[in-house]
């Protein structure tokens, strides 16, 4: 079990080549752009290197707002969890690509609903294990797992033992898929990968969801896409009508697909519902 104590403390900007170093005793390619660490810079976070920050700021002159985006992006996954708990009585969640630690993470959130929640997160980056395993950690009524997986490949995903010991999957799951289909391109059949997930779920389940959509802003989120692709990272941007299918047979709760900040939003509505670049929605399994 990893521990706190065995994650370096990266001390930006200077990356110090010792911590580096310990780093890739983990696995971690600190040389080239990772989506999560990407991400992580957006958010605020330490754990990212200068290629992630390179990427991310080659992207941030494309799209100035990026950051802002990013976090629109995560006050969605925070309503999401707390309406899926209060409204649905999920109990139980299925975090996939959860990426870095960034609180308040998905079993805080719905904790503060409903102690006692049992959440596994996934994902198959193994500076997102070094952290998850050392800094996600449950109240001593609720459980937390986490599993290195691929979500492209759901028969590993629902067989594996630590899954099996936390959720019950004869009860009703709230499935996450917060900005990581994008990682999947078409010719990876995403949808095909996401209708397997939700077959393996019972009814009264739960899919929430959020991808970046070039629907909003065509040229700048195809500059996103190439900086991207310079840099080595995979980056669909899909439209509303890709983005549906992912929902396929199950029943979207109101508003339906929609911009993340005009999804059941806290306090007024957005002046601009589509200031941030991504589709969000939540379904039900009937």
């Amino acid at each position: 079990m990893t521990t706190s104590q065995d994650i370096p403390d990266q001390d930006r900007p200077d990356d110090d080549p010792a911590e580096l170093s310990q780093w890739e005793r983990f696995g971690v390619d600190t040389t080239a752009p990772h989506s999560a660490r990407v991400y992580d810079y957006w958010l605020g976070g330490k754990t990212n290197f200068p290629p992630d920050r390179a990427m991310g700021q080659a992207i941030e002159e494309a799209v100035p707002s990026v950051k802002e985006m990013a976090k629109a992006n995560r006050a969605f996954q925070g309503r999401a969890v707390r309406h899926l708990a209060r409204e649905h009585g999920i109990r139980q969640f299925l975090d996939l690509g959860t990426g870095i630690p960034t609180s308040p993470n998905t079993h805080e959130i719905a904790e503060a609903v409903s102690p006692g929640t049992r959440v596994v997160y996934v994902d198959n980056d193994p500076i997102v294990l070094a952290h998850a395993r050392a800094l996600m950690v449950s109240s001593p009524a609720s459980r937390t797992t986490y599993i290195h997986a691929d979500l492209r490949k759901p028969e590993e995903l629902f067989s594996d033992p630590a899954l099996t010991a936390t959720l019950d999957l004869t009860q009703p799951v709230g499935l996450l898929m917060i900005a990581v289909l994008m990682l999947i391109a078409d010719e990876d059949d995403p949808w095909g990968r996401v209708a397997a997930l939700r077959d393996a779920l019972p009814a009264g389940s739960c899919i929430a969801l959020t991808t970046p959509t070039q629907d909003f802003d065509p040229e700048a989120v195809g500059k996103v896409t190439e900086a991207a692709r310079a840099g080595g990272m995979t980056l669909v941007p899909r439209t509303h009508d890709d983005v549906l299918r992912f929902f396929d047979g199950w029943d979207l709760v109101e508003p339906g697909l929609s911009p993340v900040l005009a999804w059941r939003p806290d306090g007024e509505p957005p002046a601009d519902p589509k200031a941030a670049y991504y589709w969000g929605g939540v379904a039900v399994k009937r």
